[in-house]
């Protein structure tokens, strides 16, 4: 009986042929029945999703499609896995049917949808332009492209900014260093805001300094109060000035960290 050769065996009779033949029939019979199977299981929605992915499994375990019915076999299950949101399992799926049909277009399509929900910006860039290769009017592909390319913009633009201001902070710490001054806790935020000092391209600092008038109960903000505009040094400036202020008041210039 052919049922009993080894695998890398080939029949010796016309009947182990004959038999073996019956078998894979049998075997590609079943292999499209269970595709069919997990594509109607798609269709009856999230609840029956694990069932699909099963079906395509098996499909794909007979082992006994051409690579054309695989390839979908593979794309179909990616499929399914983007719909539960396994992503990554989507991914790989996508890749394996990419490798078995190069000319799978919704395999790319797939692949390239799981990557971008991954964050793999390059990977989902290359599947889509594979696929366009492959498909050059292909509108979900063009869309989803489209989609990377934006992210990937987004991203770029957010790690620049955060590069500048590291960069800035940097060197208002330098600055700050150099002239012997630290930064403590702050205080008056209810009359100032969140105000930071900086530094111009002039390596001048700029200070945020609030005006408290000790004797009227008022005070006055000043958002950008250049170091330059001091005769005092900063290091007075930052502790407690006490002004005469029209010979009458007291004037506490506090500089806001």
């Amino acid at each position: 009986m052919a049922l009993w050769l080894e695998a890398s065996s080939t029949p010796d009779t016309e009947q182990q042929q004959a038999d073996l033949d019956a078998i894979n029939a049998l075997r590609e019979s079943a292999a499209i029945e269970l595709k069919e199977k997990g594509n109607e299981y798609v269709k009856l929605g999230k609840k029956h999703y694990a069932d699909a992915i099963d079906c395509y499994t098996r499909a794909i375990n007979q082992k006994i499609l051409n690579n054309f019915d695989n390839s979908i076999l593979f794309s179909n299950r990616a499929h399914v896995n983007l719909l539960l949101g396994n992503y990554r399992r989507a991914l790989t799926d996508a890749e394996e049917a990419i490798k078995i049909n190069s000319a799978n277009i919704k395999a790319y399509y797939r692949g390239a949808k799981a990557a971008l929900a991954l964050d793999l910006l390059p990977e989902a860039a290359k599947l889509c332009r594979c696929g366009l290769e492959q498909s050059p009017s292909n509108e979900e592909l063009k869309k989803l492209e489209k989609q990377v390319n934006t992210k990937k913009a987004e991203i770029d633009k957010r790690e620049h900014q955060a590069s500048e201001a590291l960069s800035t902070t940097e060197v208002l710490v330098s600055a700050l260093e150099n002239r012997n001054l630290k930064l403590g806790r702050a205080m008056y935020k209810d009359l100032t805001g969140v105000r930071k000092p900086k530094l111009d391209k002039s390596g001048i600092l700029h200070w945020p300094v609030l005006l408290l008038y000790g004797e009227v109960m008022s005070s006055d903000f000043i958002e950008d109060f250049l170091e330059s505009w001091l005769c005092l040094s900063l290091h007075t400036c930052l502790q407690e000035i006490h002004l005469h202020y029209l010979g009458m008041k007291t004037m506490h210039i506090l500089v806001n960290q």
